[in-house]
């Protein structure tokens, strides 16, 4: 049976192509999968997707399953723990942001009508954009939303947030439809 279609990033590891098949790409409106798809694309940054997608489990883990209310407490033990946790990326700024980033969620929560999720989504308008791409070489690194939701997501204290870890976040979760012309999932 000839193989599926499928956006050229993807290759031929197992667990890229159930990434791309299952997850990337697919609306998704659950805080927590918000949560963590931000903070894991901002643990990439410098780094392969593959990477990261490799050391997940462990993340969540690490990070009491993405639950930004137990991560918004974590002090100076568990810094030093993360810091000597191998199963992640062992980097400084990269931990402190995403313990900052859930004390930052937790008061997206408090301040934002519809908190963290209705905000999120609200940089494409509330629904899925389904953007015409022909081929890999067409999809941008970064796009006015991904600035605007980097610019706006930094000053309410998010870090590891720039535009272009925002709109890899937007097309991992869905508010950005970039599968290209010649994969079996795209829609539209």
């Amino acid at each position: 049976m000839p193989a599926r279609p499928r956006c050229a990033w993807v290759g031929d590891d197992p667990l890229y192509i159930a990434y791309h098949d299952e997850e990337w790409g697919r609306p998704s409106r659950d805080e927590r999968h918000l949560f963590e798809m931000l903070n894991l694309e901002g643990a990439q940054a410098g780094l392969s997707w593959l990477t990261i997608l490799r050391k997940r489990e462990n993340y969540r883990t690490a990070f009491a399953g993405f639950d930004p209310e137990v991560v918004a407490r974590f002090d100076a033990v568990e810094r030093e723990r993360l810091l000597s946790d191998e199963g992640i990326v062992r980097n400084r700024a990269k931990i402190d942001a995403t313990i900052g980033n859930a004390k930052a969620w937790l008061k997206l929560r408090e301040e934002e009508p519809g908190g963290p999720v209705t905000y999120l989504w609200s940089f494409v308008g509330g629904a899925p954009r389904v953007e015409l791409r022909h081929k890999l070489s067409e999809v941008p690194a970064e796009t006015a939303e991904s600035k605007a939701m980097s610019k706006a997501l930094k000053a309410k204290g998010f870090g590891f947030v720039g535009p272009t870890i925002c709109y890899a976040f937007m097309q991992a979760v869905g508010m950005v439809d970039d599968h290209t012309d010649d994969c079996f999932l795209r829609r539209g």
